[in-house]
């Protein structure tokens, strides 16, 4: 049983403290590159390793100077190197710290998003094939259509989340890429070697051609990824909200002991999960938006987009992670009613299998729009004052002239809705 619903690495992964000890491996791994070109004496490099520290405190303390979050950084590392110091960001600009910094931190939240969503998967499956068989009624605008059965509501929704796992693993593949080439991307003041070595080191890509910045194309394709994943998890969440209405209850939330639904009503029972997850949703999204607006910049670069991407990055990083974990959960340990589906399936007298009536017809070699009006006409009469479909049809001599009783028996089979259903599983988890 999944229970956890989010993940502490996810969150060190985006604390001040990771992230200045991803800048600090960066300098080091340049140096690193310098020193095999003879750039930098080997002695600095050693006493650079043994020595070069931070400390976030104190890095606040030089900012409110300084007002540059870099400067206070290399500053504070340059109080435990001393002269050594002048070897750190030899050639580079900010951005090739920040944006390399940032690709390796986007790099390992994906992996765990990656490993959230593959979560879900085995969630839905397992599910999908306990409820293969389970008939219910599927709704068309919220109104009965045709039956349909609850395992096949959870291999969709398994499909969708196959195509989110596609959908991050080639984001991944586009976040990852770094840069260590200078001010405004031309490599003028540093050997494009020294980038590739970098970026190796840190399993990651040089980007092919920079300005002063990784172009935020790359991080707006991320962000759009994980609203695509919280819009997949709304769809979940307003679908289970609408089974659990009251009226319809053929599948409810986990209610655990000593839960409270309302501090008014004892009597509650209400989606609260579901509801969550839909709100957050919309955060996640609105984040997407943000990031697409961060994607045009002044020539090669301002810095308008650095702010916004502070919040919305780990932001929505984090929530989807939660998100995620949660919906899990949600699905794992939801309640299913079958009865309820049986007795929704049932509650029309029969008109969902008016399709049925309307092909026979059909094949009887009646006009399409003739028989059509003849199966309303009759379906009417239900809507209007109840009753039982199929005994108002063999009891329609308009209708009777054209198809037999055997033939209406075979319309109103709920096995010939449910014929295709192991071809359908077969279709989407074994393909």
């Amino acid at each position: 049983m999944i229970d956890r619903y989010s993940r502490p690495e996810m969150a060190s992964i985006w604390s001040i403290k990771n992230k200045y000890e991803k800048w600090l491996q960066i300098e080091i791994a340049v140096c690193e590159a310098l020193i095999e070109r003879g750039e930098i004496p080997k002695s600095a490099l050693e006493n650079i390793k043994s020595n070069a520290k931070f400390d976030p405190s104190r890095i606040d303390e030089i900012e409110k100077t300084v007002k540059h979050d870099v400067i206070a950084f290399l500053t504070n590392v340059a109080e435990y190197v001393g002269e050594d110091s002048r070897y750190i960001h030899i050639g580079m600009t900010s951005s090739d710290l920040l944006d390399t910094a940032l690709a390796i931190q986007l790099k390992e939240a994906s992996n765990i998003i990656i490993k959230d969503l593959n979560t879900l998967s085995d969630v839905l499956k397992k599910r999908a094939y306990e409820f293969k068989d389970t008939v219910m009624i599927g709704r068309s605008h919220g109104i009965h259509a045709e039956p349909v059965t609850f395992g096949l509501k959870l291999a969709l929704w398994y499909s969708e989340n196959q195509r989110n796992i596609k959908r991050m693993e080639y984001a991944k593949e586009t976040i990852s890429y770094g840069m260590v080439s200078g001010a405004v991307g031309t490599l003028a003041n540093i050997d494009p070697s020294v980038e590739e070595y970098v970026c190796k080191k840190f399993a990651l890509k040089p980007a092919p051609v920079s300005n002063q910045i990784i172009q935020r194309d790359r991080h707006a394709e991320y962000l759009t990824t994980l609203s695509l994943i919280a819009s997949s998890i709304e769809k979940i969440s307003v679908e289970l909200r609408h089974l659990q209405r009251t009226e319809v209850l053929e599948a409810e939330e986990y209610f655990s002991m000593g839960q409270k639904g309302s501090s008014a009503m004892p009597h509650k029972r209400n989606p609260i999960t579901a509801e969550q997850l839909a709100g957050l949703s919309r955060i996640v999204r609105a984040n997407a938006i943000a990031g697409m607006e961060n994607v045009a910049l002044w020539h090669e670069r301002d810095i308008s987009h650095s702010s916004v991407e502070r919040i919305i990055i780990p932001d929505s990083s984090i929530l989807i992670d939660y998100m995620l974990n949660k919906a899990a959960n949600l699905i794992d340990k939801l309640l299913v009613y079958p009865e309820n589906m049986k007795k929704n399936l049932d509650k029309m007298g029969g008109l969902i299998y008016s399709e049925g009536i309307l092909l026979e017809l059909v094949r009887s070699g009646i006009a399409r729009e003739e028989a059509y009006k003849l199966v309303q006409r009759v379906a009417m009469k239900i809507w209007e004052k109840g009753g039982d479909f199929k005994e108002l049809i063999l009891n329609n001599r308009e209708i009777m002239k054209y198809i037999t009783p055997a033939s209406i028996e075979k319309a109103f089979s709920i096995n010939h809705h449910l014929k295709n259903v192991n071809y359908i599983f077969k279709r989407v988890f074994e393909s």
